[in-house]
């Protein structure tokens, strides 16, 4: 697990820092989930095998986020100890952080058996205003995933920007219609009164600490955040469909429906978020033991962090994209015809 926590918590440490004293710790946080990344990937390593689950790390990445958080909403709202350099640098970097570490360790939480780290990771989506992923994720995207029944999964040629402006209230909506319907005539255990209140409770606490500025900068964190895991989403099932069978149902969920990004460095920053079809295939794996398979997954061509930053400019996407996407939708309905 050393690289996993070495990648996933030197963010964290240097972000303390940078709110903490200023200085260069906010270039060396902006730093660390940035060209260090990309610098790491590039030195084509293996993470090594571990039979450990896992959650301790968890545990400690949590506890980073709350603390960092706030610590975060404090410093990025007084005059000390960052100037304004510092607080961009310390607000990108953040925002990076909460997006792609906390997103990703909050995923691996609420996929667990237990009730309490499922709670914590319910948490911690709440206070970036995105409880709602919890009911969306575990109850449409891991049924409906590759389908337009799921609408985190783009299809083939819409642009990054399109996407994000229709998953982001379709996603809340589509997890609110399903609690609905397994929360049937009990109201009151309907989760998104959690999601919703959690989500005030957060902003108040913000508030309470730094006032109006403190709820700005908590506001604008927690959407950047959740902006980056719509992004993730996008790049992870651009354009990959699962075929309608004779019946009217999908074909089940295989791994040729996501993509993935075998560089090891981001994936142990991420805890392994981008070995996707892994994921879909065992959700309640625990992020060290999944694995990718060229020969049967689909393989971006640059790590996820790079990929979504191609993301942004949805020409330079599609060239790059459309002819992997629909190559392996070809070789999909093939193995489909050939009865395989």
């Amino acid at each position: 697990m050393l690289w996993y926590a070495i990648a996933s918590l030197t963010p964290a440490a240097f972000l303390g820092a940078a709110c903490l004293w200023g200085g260069i710790w906010p270039l060396l946080a902006l730093l660390s989930v940035t060209g260090a990344v990309y610098f790491m990937d590039r030195l084509n390593r293996l993470l090594p095998d571990t039979q450990s689950s896992g959650l301790w790390l968890s545990y400690l990445l949590a506890a980073a986020h709350f603390l960092l958080l706030w610590l975060g909403v404090i410093a990025l709202s007084s005059d000390n100890p960052l100037n304004l350099t510092g607080k961009i640098m310390t607000f990108a970097a953040l925002g990076l952080f909460l997006g792609q570490v906390s997103n990703s360790n909050a995923h691996e939480l609420i996929h667990t058996r237990a009730r309490l780290p499922r709670r914590l990771g319910a948490l911690i989506f709440c206070t970036l205003g995105h409880g709602h992923h919890v009911s969306a994720h575990l109850h449409v995207h891991h049924i409906h995933a590759a389908t337009n029944g799921d609408p985190n999964s783009a299809r083939l040629g819409e642009g990054f920007w399109q996407f994000w402006l229709r998953a982001a209230p379709a996603e809340f909506v589509a997890g609110l219609r399903a609690e609905s319907r397994r929360h049937q005539g009990k109201p009151l255990r309907h989760p998104y009164w959690l999601w919703i209140g959690g989500a005030a409770v957060s902003l108040l606490l913000s508030y309470a600490i730094a006032g109006t500025s403190g709820l700005l900068i908590h506001v604008a964190l927690a959407a950047y955040a959740q902006w980056q895991l719509l992004l993730s989403d996008y790049v992870q099932h651009y354009g990959l469909r699962r075929a309608i069978l004779p019946g009217g149902k999908p074909e089940p969920m295989g791994p040729q429906h996501s993509w993935n990004a075998p560089q090891w460095y981001s994936s142990a920053m991420m805890l392994n978020a981008p070995r996707h079809s892994d994921h879909h295939l065992r959700p309640a794996r625990p992020f060290p033991a999944l694995q990718v398979t060229p020969d049967t997954m689909p393989v971006l061509p640059r790590s996820l962090p790079v990929m979504a930053s191609i993301a942004l400019i949805p020409p330079i996407w599609r060239r790059i994209m459309d002819h992997r996407a629909a190559r392996w939708q070809n070789a999909a309905s093939a193995d489909q015809r050939a009865g395989r």
